[in-house]
């Protein structure tokens, strides 16, 4: 195992801190709003028109999801409550505190035909989200790119309150680290409990998406589902089907547009879900302890983070997939995995669900959720038997670290030309 120092140890739990977050909403109109909030607080009133210009990327992911507390789908109602009651220093939460008088003016905005969204043209992240606030003869702007919330220039007509184009605009300001899958473990299996004890805000929130999945009606209300009566014939009142359907419910929440926040992870609140969720049914329905579930957790969010570090904030690979192989990992240690059963576990993983694409968020990423977290419980089952896919197979490496740059390699480079594809798909129906 590698040793960590106390500056790596610090780091890391700061990355994880920075990580891992709250988010109301689909993380990608969120940041649209976000922007726009920005973009009107700089020009001191509500605008009279706003214009958005966007990644191919932010479109493909909030074309067809819900809004929080809205009822209304997409981009507009997004940035037209971000320009009214928005309140940037919120961050991914920007539009908590709208109320119903708000959604209404927004409608009214939309209606008015005052906001118009375009496509980014010219080079620029994948996540790029500018947004222009005109009134009163002044123009405001405000663009985030890299990451969600991290603005790289501002500006009141031609003079730039910031401006960090040069040099960093496309960085993803993550604070990446020279990370390794037996750093990840290292951390997570020896950080002093009351240092990671903030990661059970996450279980908190995105159970609280759980059960707010399973009472209410939510997208094609998945989760609920896999908890009826109908379903029993299947599968059974077992643990592995509460896993899947408490992790879907959570997700059909947050894309039906429920009004409660979930624990992001690298920016996607689905991911925070994948990451979050099936660990904590587990620990749970097997009576694990209050450490164990710390422990599990941490795993769970760092894995997915380290990976995340080399495949970006936005792909053409499925969020889920990275997101799943960290709860795989929380799950063997549940199980009383060793480090060994961990490597094993990333390595079946890998070889089974890469290449999953991303077609944008909706309420049906519920479903890939749930083949995540079933194929997490599976890799688990195989590595707790000492078992794991080998070098000889596909793109599995006796390195376990070189199987996640392999990953990696192929969401970052291999699938851009699918990514084009994709969206070219959804804009042309």
């Amino acid at each position: 195992m590698e040793k960590i120092d106390k500056q790596e140890y610090d780091d890391i739990l700061s990355l994880i801190k920075r990580e891992v977050v709250p988010a109301m909403g689909c993380t990608e109109p969120i940041a649209v709003s976000l922007a726009t909030a920005k973009a009107s607080e700089v020009l001191g009133t509500v605008p009279e028109r706003v214009t958005v210009y966007l990644s191919a990327n932010i479109l493909k992911n909030a074309m067809g999801v819900g809004i929080p507390g809205t009822g209304m789908i997409g981009l507009p109602i997004a940035i037209a409550l971000g320009a009214i009651c928005g309140k940037p220093e919120y961050g991914l939460e920007v539009i908590k505190d709208s109320t119903p008088a708000d959604i209404e003016r927004g409608r009214q905005m939309i209606a008015d035909k005052r906001i118009t969204v375009k496509l980014k043209q010219g080079s620029c992240d994948k996540l790029h989200a500018e947004a222009v606030c005109e009134a009163d003869g002044h123009t405001a702007t405000a663009v985030i790119s890299g990451n969600h919330t991290n603005f790289i220039y501002i500006a009141l007509d031609d003079h730039a309150i910031l401006d960090k184009h040069s040099g960093t605009a496309g960085s993803d300001s993550t604070g990446r680290l020279n990370l390794t899958m037996s750093k990840v473990y290292e951390f997570a299996s020896t950080a002093a409990p009351d240092d990671i004890a903030f990661i059970m805000e996450a279980a908190k929130l995105n159970m609280k998406a759980s059960e707010e999945g399973l009472s209410g009606n939510y997208g094609h209300r998945f989760g609920k589902l896999l908890i009826s009566d109908k379903k029993n014939y299947l599968m059974g009142n077992s643990l592995y089907s509460k896993v899947l359907s408490y992790t879907s419910a959570a997700c059909d929440a947050r894309m039906g547009g429920a009004m409660v926040p979930v624990m992001s992870n690298s920016g996607s609140g689905n991911q925070g879900i994948a990451a979050t969720v099936p660990v904590v049914v587990y620990a749970r329905e097997t009576g694990k302890s209050q450490e164990q579930l710390l422990r599990a957790l941490t795993l769970s969010h760092l894995t997915a983070i380290y990976i995340k570090q080399s495949l970006g904030r936005l792909s053409a690979l499925c969020g889920c997939v990275v997101a799943a192989t960290g709860s795989a990992c929380g799950l063997t240690y549940l199980m009383g995995g060793k480090y060994c059963n961990v490597a094993y576990t990333v390595k079946n993983m890998i070889a089974n669900i890469t290449g999953m694409i991303c077609d944008g968020a909706k309420p049906s990423c519920s479903l890939k959720l749930s083949t995540g977290v079933s194929t997490a419980m599976l890799s688990s089952l195989l590595a707790m038997e000492g078992e794991c896919v080998s070098s000889v197979e596909g793109i599995v490496d006796d390195d376990v670290d070189k199987t996640i740059k392999n990953l990696t390699k192929i969401g970052a480079v291999g699938m851009n030309e699918t990514d084009k594809i994709v969206l070219d798909i959804m804009t042309d129906k």
